[in-house]
C-alpha cells in the first residue's frame, strides 16, 4: 500500500498521525477503485437474469471466493452481512433457534447436528463467552440471560497470560451447553486466544455426548490482515469477518462450516432469498466487491504486512524504553508465553502526576494499533509528541 495515497484517501490534519487501526482502517486505494467500478458498472440487481444483473452477480461470486480464500474456507461457507455485529448476532440467533427446534421435538429426535437432547424441552440453552468480548457478543448474551432465554457463563481471562484459558472454558461446560464464543485476538492487548486448542478439546467433548453439540464461534475482527487465519486449521464452526478492520468498507461476512447442513444457520429475517435465504436482502454489490478486493490483498500480501507491522511495533517499544526508561513503563500487551498481534502496543506511563481520569484521557495510558503502512518517521513523531505531553503533565 502507498502511504501517501492512504493518507490522502481520508481527511486528517496534516500534523496528526492516525494510530487507531484496531478501531477502523481507511480504504486501500485498490479497494476504493473496486467499489467505484462496481458503483458505475455493476449497478444491476444480482437476482436479475439480464446483462447488468449477471455482471453484479459475477462480482459477488468473485468476492465470495476471495473472502473464502483469505480464511481458508469454501465459497459456499461464506454469508455476506452488513458487518461484524450482524454476523455475531446471526450466530447466537442460529444456535438459539436450533436448540429450540430440537427441544420442541421432545428432546428425543436425532437431529442433523447431534444426538438426543439432554435435559428435555424445558431446558434452556447454555452459552459460554469470555469477559473481553465485543459488545455485539457480550450484550447479546446478557440480553438472552436477562430475558430468561438462555443461561450464560462469562469466563474471565487470565491475569498471567491475558488469554481465556481452555481449561477454564471446559470447566464451565454443562449438559445443555450449545455454544462457546471467544474472540480470536483482543483489540486492546493484542493477545491471541487459544482457539485451535479450544476446538480440539470441544470436539473431544462432543464425541462423548449427544445433542446439543457444542459449537465454537470466534470473532476474527482483529486478526484478519495481521496474522494467518485458517478456519480448517482452527476447527471453528463459525467465524466473523469485519471488513473495516483490514482496509475494506464497513461490511462483513460470516463463515459457517456447512451452513444449514453440518452447522445450523437460521435467518433473522425473511425476504427475497438472497444469500440462499440465510441473509435475504438485495446485495450491496459495491461494498461486497470492496470486501473481496481487500481479502485478495490480504491473501497476496499477508507475510509482508505481518513482517512490517511487527518491525514497526518493536521499533516503537524500543524507542519508548529509550525515551522514558524501563522503570517508567508498563507494557499491558506483554504476557509471557502468549502470542500477540504484530501491530498492537498497549503501554502505561508511570508517575505520581500521571494517575486518574484526566491524565489517562490525555496521554498516560496509550493503546497504539499500527497500520501496514506506518513509517518509522511516524513512530518517532508519535513518541516525541508523547514525551512532550508527559513532560507537560509532570511539570
Amino acid at each position: 500500500m502507498d502511504q501517501r495515497v492512504i493518507r490522502e484517501s481520508f481527511e486528517v490534519d496534516d500534523d496528526r498521525i492516525y494510530m487507531d487501526y484496531n478501531a477502523t482502517t481507511p480504504l486501500d486505494p485498490a479497494v476504493i477503485r473496486a467499489v467505484s467500478e462496481a458503483l458505475g458498472e455493476a449497478w444491476g440487481n444480482p437476482s436479475s437474469t439480464n446483462v447488468a444483473g449477471a455482471k453484479a452477480k459475477a462480482l459477488i461470486c468473485k468476492a465470495r471466493e476471495d473472502v473464502a480464500t483469505m480464511v481458508g474456507g469454501r465459497a459456499e461457507d461464506i454469508i455476506f452481512t452488513s458487518g461484524g455485529t450482524e454476523a455475531n448476532n446471526l450466530v447466537f440467533h442460529s444456535v438459539m433457534e436450533d436448540f429450540k427446534r430440537h427441544s420442541a421435538a421432545g428432546g428425543q429426535r436425532s437431529g442433523a447436528f447431534g444426538g438426543t437432547q439432554n435435559g428435555g424441552p424445558a431446558c434452556r440453552p447454555h452459552l459460554i463467552i469470555s469477559n473481553v468480548e465485543h459488545d455485539s457478543i457480550k450484550l447479546v448474551a446478557e440480553n438472552l440471560q436477562n430475558t430468561g432465554q438462555a443461561e450464560v457463563t462469562c469466563v474471565t481471562v487470565s491475569t498471567v497470560t491475558g488469554r481465556v484459558e481452555v481449561q477454564d472454558l471446559l470447566a464451565a461446560v454443562k449438559p445443555n451447553t450449545c455454544l462457546v464464543s471467544v474472540m480470536l485476538a483482543n483489540n486492546e492487548t493484542g493477545v491471541i486466544m487459544p482457539i485451535r486448542e479450544l476446538c480440539r478439546k470441544v470436539n473431544d467433548v462432543n464425541q462423548q455426548r449427544g445433542h446439543p453439540r457444542i459449537l465454537v464461534h470466534t470473532d476474527a475482527a482483529q486478526a484478519l490482515g495481521k496474522i494467518c487465519v485458517d478456519v480448517a486449521d482452527l476447527g471453528v464452526d463459525y467465524l466473523s469477518i469485519v471488513g473495516h478492520k483490514f482496509y475494506a468498507p464497513r461490511i462483513g461476512a460470516l463463515y459457517v462450516r456447512g451452513p444449514g447442513t453440518t452447522t445450523p444457520l437460521h435467518p433473522m429475517f425473511y425476504g427475497g432469498g438472497q444469500e440462499r435465504s440465510f441473509r435475504p436482502g438485495t446485495e450491496n454489490t459495491p461494498m461486497i466487491a470492496g470486501l473481496g478486493k481487500a481479502a485478495e490483498l490480504v491473501t497476496a500480501n499477508l507475510h509482508d504486512y505481518e513482517s512490517h507491522l511487527r518491525k514497526t511495533r518493536l521499533h516503537l517499544e524500543r524507542r519508548l524504553r529509550e525515551v522514558f526508561g524501563e522503570e517508567k513503563l508498563h507494557f499491558n500487551s506483554h504476557f509471557p508465553g502468549s502470542e500477540t498481534l504484530p501491530n498492537t502496543c498497549n503501554v502505561s506511563i508511570l508517575g505520581p502526576r500521571l494517575q486518574g481520569v484526566g491524565p489517562l484521557s490525555e496521554t498516560a495510558g496509550q493503546v497504539w494499533e499500527l497500520p501496514a503502512t506506518q513509517t518509522l518517521e511516524d513512530v518517532e513523531a508519535a513518541v516525541e509528541d508523547l514525551r512532550r505531553s508527559v513532560q507537560l503533565l509532570e511539570s
